[in-house]
C-alpha cells in the first residue's frame, strides 16, 4: 500500500502537508516532547515510507512548544530499559539506530528547526537532519554520558565528527555538556541561528520544494555515499550521478527557461 502523505495521521506526533512540505511537530510540550518507544517506532517507520514517496519534497521537523527534543522519556523508556535483558536492550537499540538510517536513507531533504531544549535522541535527530536551524538560547546536549550510557548512540560517533569535527564531538559525548546556540554555530552544527527558527526553516523548505527533487536525492545520496569512499572513486560516483540528472525532464526545463529568461518549474522527472 502506497504512502498517502495527504490522508496520513500519526498517532505519536504531528503531521502537516502542504505545497510538498512534510511537517512532522513532536507534540508532547508538557514534557519538552521526549521520545517513546511508540513514537521512535511511528516515526522510524514513517521516514521509511517517504523513501518512495514523490509528494513529499522536503521535511521539516519541529517541537511543540518552545522546545524541540528532551530525547527518551525518562518514566516511559528510560526505566523500563533497566529491566530488560540484553536481547530486549539490543533489539531496542536496534531500533533508535533504524530511526537515523530512515532519516538518513529518505530522499527527501530534512530541515530542523531547532528550539530550546534539544538533548539525547532530540540532538541526534537534529544531527540526522540535513539542515539545522537554531534558535538564541537552544541548549543541544548529547547527554548519554549523564546517565552513565556512552556517547556512541544511533550513530553519534560517526556522524557529529562530520558535522563539527573530531575534538569538538568528543568533548560533548564525553561530557554530555549543552552545547550553546553561538558554538552550535561555529562549529558548523547550526547553519543559521535566527529569532524565528520556523519561519527560517519554512521559507528555505518552500525554495527547496520548488527546486528539482530528483536532483537533490541524489545530492543527498551523494553527501552520504562518499564518506566511505577517495576522492577518486567520488569523482566518479558524482560523475555518473550527474549524468543521470542531466537526463531529467527538469535537467530540460531549466535549460528551457534560462533560454526564455523566466524561472524554472520543476515537477521532480
Amino acid at each position: 500500500m502506497s504512502f498517502d502523505p495527504a490522508s496520513f495521521q500519526p498517532k505519536h506526533f504531528l503531521w502537516e502537508f502542504r505545497d510538498g512540505i512534510a511537517t512532522v511537530t513532536l507534540n508532547r510540550p508538557e514534557r519538552k516532547n521526549p521520545l517513546t518507544f511508540e513514537s521512535y517506532d511511528e516515526l522510524r517507520d514513517t521516514f521509511r515510507d517517504l523513501d518512495t514517496c514523490r509528494e513529499v519534497k522536503v521535511v521539516v521537523i519541529r517541537g511543540a512548544g518552545g522546545n524541540f527534543c528532551s530525547g527518551g522519556d525518562v518514566h516511559e523508556i528510560i526505566g523500563p530499559l533497566t529491566k530488560m535483558d540484553r536481547s530486549g536492550l539490543l533489539n531496542f537499540t536496534r531500533m533508535t539506530g533504524d530511526l537515523v538510517r530512515a532519516m538518513r536513507a529518505c530522499p527527501q531533504p530534512i530541515v530542523a528547526a531547532v528550539e530550546g531544549v534539544c538533548a539525547g535522541a532530540g540532538a541526534i535527530m537534529a544531527m540526522a537532519s540535513d539542515i539545522r536551524f537554531g534558535q538564541p538560547g537552544a541548549k543541544t546536549a548529547f547527554l548519554f554520558s549523564r546517565v552513565g550510557l556512552s556517547g556512541a548512540d544511533m550513530g553519534a560517533c560517526a556522524i557529529l565528527p562530520r558535522i563539527i569535527g573530531h575534538g569538538r564531538a568528543a568533548e560533548l559525548l564525553f561530557t554530555g555538556r549543552n552545547m550553546t546556540a553561538e558554538e552550535g554555530l561555529a562549529w558548523g552544527f547550526f547553519n543559521r541561528i535566527v529569532e524565528d527558527v520556523q519561519a527560517e526553516a519554512f521559507a528555505l523548505a518552500g525554495e527547496l520544494a520548488k527546486g528539482p527533487s530528483l536532483a537533490h536525492a541524489v545530492t543527498k545520496k551523494q553527501l552520504d555515499a562518499e564518506w566511505h569512499v577517495s576522492i577518486e572513486e567520488a569523482i566518479e560516483l558524482e560523475a555518473q550521478a550527474q549524468a543521470r540528472c542531466m537526463e531529467t525532464n527538469d535537467f530540460r526545463r531549466a535549460y528551457e527557461a534560462f533560454a526564455a529568461k523566466r524561472t524554472p518549474e520543476f515537477q521532480g522527472d
